[in-house]
């Protein structure tokens, strides 16, 4: 239960970073343009400005005229880390190192790109409590729309895998989720199949996290996202703080300090509040995420960019 709660520290990164579609007062370019346009149709309870609601009438026109679904219309996401990275982190609980996790980013040629998530904990914990938790996500370029996306989970005893694609033309996600006795020999102890009503513009976890390190965030706002993960479609706010100078091993970083909330019942479960630091620049390299709970704080910093 330790591990799990500061493996959490590192997946509401994921997650709930996705939701920072912030608005930029700075002329758009026509990538994000598009991209702020998909962001806003998930968000009806957000008021428009006229200049947004020009945007978002403008582009709903332009969809219409070739008779193809919003999703399908998006434009490539072109950034940094699109051509490969991978993050390393150090998860610490004060002066202890509980454990450690990456991420990675691996282009295809064929106009998809595999995003993988890996976690595992110290050797001491592994003992007694042996973690290997791998998650995978295979998006489309253009948007970052998510195909597949699957999570194997090895902790302690407990062995999950679940499978979730997204049929955006059916509108609906289909997920497929077993829990194994014994993961070697596929002994099944309970499975469930079971499909979600989607709009078509969803992301998952990992598409979403990405998708918005690709977007300008501006201090002061708060705003939603829709995603799906596990059996249900749920909401995502984020709040942009401020910016603060982080020091890390890797040197000292200029960051925006995010705040991810969920609205409602989440798939995850933590008692305090968390907070995020991504590099003030276009690559928006997550440096710093904070859990707060009972016992103190829990902390994943970077230790690797590359």
């Amino acid at each position: 239960m330790f591990y799990r709660i500061l493996k959490n520290v590192l997946l509401f990164e994921l997650v709930l970073l996705t939701v920072s579609f912030a608005e930029e007062t700075a002329p758009l370019s026509s990538s994000e343009q598009s991209l702020v346009t998909q962001t806003q149709a998930l968000q009806p309870d957000v008021p428009q400005s006229s200049s947004e609601s020009a945007l978002s009438s403008s582009s709903v026109v332009s969809s219409s005229s070739v008779s193809l679904p919003k999703w399908q219309t998006l434009p490539e996401v072109a950034t940094p880390w699109m051509k490969g990275e991978r993050l390393d982190y150090e998860l610490r609980w004060g002066f202890v190192t509980a454990g450690y996790a990456s991420l990675e980013v691996k282009p295809r040629k064929d106009g998809k790109t595999e995003f993988l998530t890996f976690a595992t904990a110290n050797k001491t914990i592994n003992k007694f409590y042996p973690v290997n938790d791998t998650v995978y996500t295979l998006v489309r370029n253009k948007g970052l729309m998510t195909d597949v996306f699957r999570k194997s989970l090895h902790e302690g005893k407990f062995h999950n895998k679940s499978l979730i694609r997204f049929d955006r033309d059916g509108k609906k996600a289909v997920l497929s989720d077993s829990v194994f006795k014994d993961p070697v020999k596929h002994t099944v102890k309970r499975s469930a199949d079971t499909s979600v009503t989607i709009d078509g513009m969803e992301h998952s976890i990992m598409s979403a996290f990405y998708l918005v390190r690709s977007l300008p965030l501006k201090v002061g706002e708060t705003s939603r996202f829709s995603a799906v993960s596990g059996k249900k479609r749920y909401e995502l706010k984020v709040i942009v703080h401020g910016r603060e100078s982080i020091e890390t091993d890797l040197g000292t970083f200029n960051t925006i300090k995010v705040e991810p909330v969920l609205d409602g019942d989440g798939i995850f479960n933590s008692s305090g509040r968390i907070f995020i630091w991504l590099t003030d620049d276009e690559k928006r390299i997550p440096v710093l995420m904070q859990c707060e709970i009972k016992l103190g704080s829990i902390k994943a910093k970077i230790t690797k960019i590359q």
